[in-house]
């Protein structure tokens, strides 16, 4: 009888540390894939923003056509573009994004000088495909976000927060506009 006694309690013991072992590989394994997810979600955004950028040269091609002394602002597109596409890592690419976001609109007022290019097919197509690009890299952001969002809010819930701990798991930036892509660029015609 007290054999019987020892061998069950030996059996709810290790029922007991199975099931731990199941919960905490469970956690660990919804981690890894919202990790995953966020790399993911980070790729297609990197896609969107390099459809953009692969549109800019022909956009400055088009708009050197037409002016002569716009040179300032057709430099700093070039940088921004390629400061884009040496981005590393989401502080840079933000960075980055922001900068060239900042330039492009700084063109389109540039643009509003020139009626003949504005009325170019070739710039109305370049800039429907911009407008375009804008939108989807809109979408891949927010979608960026959300895997961060499901991703950090894991990271902090109890009890997943203490295996996130163990297994060195921190929290991840969201893609955000920056206080200055929101600014109004200023242009000088002199």
């Amino acid at each position: 009888m007290k054999n019987e006694k020892g061998s069950i309690a030996l059996f709810v013991i290790l029922g007991v540390i199975a099931l731990i072992v199941i919960i905490v590989i469970g956690m660990y394994n919804g981690l890894v894939s919202k990790k995953e997810n966020i790399s993911k979600a980070y790729s297609d955004l990197g896609t969107m923003l390099q459809r953009r950028a692969d549109l800019i040269p022909n956009l400055v091609n088009t708009v050197k056509g037409f002016t002569t002394h716009e040179n300032e602002v057709i430099d700093k597109i070039t940088t921004a573009r390629q400061n884009l596409l040496s981005a590393n890592n989401i502080d840079e690419t933000q960075k980055a994004n922001d900068e060239l976001t900042k330039q492009l609109s700084a063109l389109m007022v540039v643009v509003e000088n020139y009626p003949d290019l504005k009325s170019s097919a070739n710039f109305i197509n370049l800039q429907d495909e911009l407008a375009g690009s804008e939108n989807r890299i809109a979408t891949a952001r927010k979608d960026y976000n959300d895997k961060v969002n499901e991703y950090n809010s894991s990271i902090k819930t109890f009890p997943t927060n203490m295996i996130a701990g163990m297994f060195g798991y921190s929290e991840e930036k969201y893609f955000e506009a920056t206080v200055t892509s929101a600014e109004v660029p200023s242009v000088n015609f002199e």
